[in-house]
């Protein structure tokens, strides 16, 4: 039966998905296109950009991670929906939205960091590991969320 509970907690599920899911994809996208210049430049380059241009990708998968556990707890991927209470589902929601806010800003702060980054790998090639570092550092915040998301789903 399909409760309130149960429609905050798909919603906290959905959110998780798509802000991390739109944050990801605003990222790459960007960051693709700071790659594409250098390739037309150097296509050898190829490699190091596409490394730096799938970083902001992560967070659409750490948010879609969060909703495949929350929607599993709920019962909803096993075929039997849990009756949910109103605070459970609240507590779903909220459980969801560190994920789902950190997720979407740290992909697009990650973005802006791997285009600079772009820009050190067309200039100096070499100095990859170093430029490899810079939006990896965006990537610690998005693992902090994600960690906050599953204790807090799996804990409901």
């Amino acid at each position: 039966m399909i409760t309130t509970g149960v429609v905050y907690g798909i919603l906290g599920a959905a959110l998780s998905a798509l802000l991390a899911g739109i944050g990801s994809a605003i990222g790459v996208g960007i960051t693709g296109r700071a790659a594409a210049g250098v390739i037309a430049e150097d296509p050898e380059k190829f490699g190091k950009v596409l490394i730096l241009q799938l970083l902001p990708g992560t967070q659409g998968i750490y948010g879609l991670l969060i909703a495949f556990i929350a929607l599993s707890n709920m019962g909803i991927l096993g075929g039997g929906i849990r009756e949910l209470t109103t605070a459970e589902g609240l507590a779903y929601l909220v459980a969801c939205l560190p994920m789902a806010i950190v997720g979407l800003l740290s992909a697009y702060m990650q973005c802006k960091t791997a285009v600079a980054s772009i820009g050190v790998v067309a200039k100096k090639p070499d100095e990859f590991g170093k430029a490899m570092i810079l939006p990896a550092m965006v990537e610690t915040y998005a693992i902090l969320a994600l960690l906050v998301s599953i204790l807090a789903v799996v804990n409901i």
